[in-house]
């Protein structure tokens, strides 16, 4: 029961999927790309790994699956999520392959897609996306956080380019595209111009014809019955989880806001870094104030964490100073946005990063913002 899989390419799970290639390893599983010999198509398999203690979190992602799958033959949002296709338990080379609560762990089978959104966004470096895909990847990221909200009571809990994947239909794309799974790599993702220059992106047009899904529930929960006080990756992470307060759907929402960012400047929202006498959370807390104000006493002091970043209302325990600056103001004069175009991305931002998470922006209220 070791962290790793015995697990080659040409072995077949289940006497169904031949392992093709391993697509990505993570913390908790790793993915392989297989071909359903029985359908005979590609798809993903992902095998959680077996270390003790993965048994719960491992029980709880298969039960969310389920309900994603069961209600997305209600509603069409559902198909803005990776879509479940099986499950099943594995024997390894050495007995029992994963025991968790004494019984094999089932490997989810998934659609097989195309590489993460941060593969595409890695070749636009840091002058972001072409807008109208940027706009029309997030109305289907946040179509996609509406039915999971509404519809499955599922708060995602870590909504970042990495866990957006790209749906390609084109055969042509598919085959420019089929080797940018791993993002470590870089790999090109450009155009051959005439002459062999690889200097050109995507077109809009060809970029266009992307579509994107939700993947990876590992770290999400119930709406109803959240699973860690700790979630979302640091960058991405809302302000309530920071100062350990109570978390609902909008904590998704903060995300969504700082992937939009993202996209649309090629830089992180907010990158906190740790400094001498400061924590990583205590940069990250700070960079929020900078960008969004001063945060209300109701909210720092709600809870008996809230101690470890505030010395008074309005003041931060180790950092001193701090250089405001607006929203607006940043895509004006440090991403060289005119003021027209950068107003109505600040007001959609605005409205998911509000501190009160009762007052954020629902993903339905995100989608009839007029920026989108």
């Amino acid at each position: 029961t070791g962290g790793h899989h015995p697990v080659r390419e040409g072995e077949v799970f289940n006497t169904r999927y031949q392992a093709l290639r391993e697509l990505g390893c993570g913390a908790f599983a790793t993915v392989w790309l297989c071909q359903d010999t029985r359908k005979k198509k590609n798809v993903a398999v992902k095998v959680l790994k077996s270390r003790e203690g993965f048994a719960e979190a491992a029980q709880d992602e298969v039960s969310l699956l389920r309900c994603v799958s069961s209600m997305r033959k209600k509603d069409r949002a559902g198909e803005n999520i990776v879509c479940l296709l099986d499950d099943f338990r594995m024997i390894g080379e050495n007995g029992l392959h994963i025991l968790l609560l004494g019984v094999m762990l089932a490997c989810l089978v998934f659609e097989a897609l195309g590489p993460s959104l941060r593969c595409l966004m890695c070749n636009y470096a840091a002058r972001g996306l072409p807008l109208p895909f940027v706009k029309k990847s997030l109305q289907q990221v946040l179509a996609g956080l509406h039915f999971l909200h509404r519809r499955c009571r599922i708060i995602h809990a870590d909504i970042k380019p990495e866990n957006v994947l790209l749906c390609i239909r084109d055969k042509g794309l598919q085959r420019l595209l089929c080797d940018a799974t791993d993002c470590g790599q870089r790999t090109d993702l450009r155009l051959q111009a005439t002459g062999g220059d690889p200097g050109n992106q995507l077109e809009v047009s060809d970029l266009m014809s992307i579509e994107v899904k939700i993947a990876d529930l590992g770290s999400a929960c119930w709406t109803y019955k959240p699973f860690s006080k700790e979630i979302q990756t640091q960058p991405y992470r809302a302000l309530e989880v920071l100062l350990g307060l109570d978390y609902g759907t909008p904590a998704d929402i903060w995300s969504t806001g700082c992937l939009a960012f993202e996209m649309a400047t090629g830089e992180c929202l907010f990158d906190p870094q740790p400094g001498k006498y400061f924590s990583r959370d205590d940069d990250h807390v700070a960079r929020i104030i900078e960008l969004l104000g001063r945060i209300p006493p109701r909210i720092a002091f709600s809870w008996n964490k809230s101690t470890k970043f505030f010395s008074r209302p309005g003041a931060l325990l180790r950092i001193s100073r701090l250089s405001p600056c607006s929203l607006q103001a940043v895509l004006v004069d440090r991403y060289r946005w005119r003021r027209q175009e950068a107003a109505p991305l600040a007001s959609f931002l605005l409205a998911a990063l509000r501190y009160a998470p009762e007052h954020r922006a629902t993903a339905a209220q995100c989608l009839q913002h007029a920026w989108l």
